[in-house]
């Protein structure tokens, strides 16, 4: 009768010993995949006002690069951009330098919309085609330094809209002398068009070198 009575009791008493360590086990194994489980994603930073108007100009200044933004929608983009750095100098001032939260926001939708215009312009069916002739090759070299020099912080948004402005003016002259002269420039025409270009290349210098600047070296929310 013990024999029996102790062989009838083991049977009990191993399953209690399997069904803990089960869940012991079960435990464990929430507990380490709790531990091992990847640490949720930090929000992502909204850019600051000087990040954001650094990545307008720089996508400007590849656009006039590429040929894909004309100097009229060029100096049309600038322009914009001009007026937002000079209504966020005003909003500092008054307020000690710093800019308040719904200024901050009022930027923030500004720039949305030159950045719909940018893309708009880029996309368009307007290209800057600079052909391969002396004059074609004297207005490319142009916009190349006046694209560098909106990627570099040299020229601020004033100053390019404004180099741009002439630019567009004498590519506006250039497109009505050909036109008279069957598709050529005379030889007076491509003198008058290079006297011009030098007048724009030293005002592009000028503009370069002087005191202003993008202030792209010192972000401020």
């Amino acid at each position: 009768m013990k024999r029996t009575w102790l062989k009838c009791s083991a049977v009990p008493l191993a399953v209690l010993v399997s069904a803990s360590g089960a869940t012991a086990l079960r435990a464990q194994d929430q507990s380490s995949s709790q531990s091992s489980a990847a640490p949720a994603p930090a929000p992502e930073k909204k850019p600051t006002v000087e990040q954001r108007k650094e990545n307008q100009q720089d996508r400007i200044a590849s656009g006039v690069k590429s040929g894909q933004l004309t100097t009229g929608e060029t100096a049309n983009l600038e322009k914009k951009e001009a007026a937002i750095n000079q209504e966020t100098r005003a909003d500092r001032a008054a307020n000690g330098g710093k800019l308040t939260a719904a200024e901050k926001a009022q930027v923030h939708q500004q720039q949305n919309q030159v950045s719909k215009q940018i893309y708009a312009d880029k996309h368009n069916a307007n290209t800057a085609h600079f052909g391969n002739n002396k004059v074609g090759q004297r207005r490319e070299n142009q916009q190349d330094r006046i694209a560098q020099g909106v990627k570099s912080g040299q020229l601020t948004a004033g100053e390019t809209a404004k180099l741009e402005k002439q630019q567009q003016g004498i590519n506006k002259q250039v497109a009505a002398d050909r036109q008279a002269n069957g598709g050529t420039l005379t030889a007076s025409e491509k003198k008058q068009v290079n006297r011009e270009q030098n007048q724009v290349s030293r005002n592009i210098y000028r503009k370069k070198h002087n005191a202003s600047t993008a202030g792209k070296a010192k972000p401020k929310q």
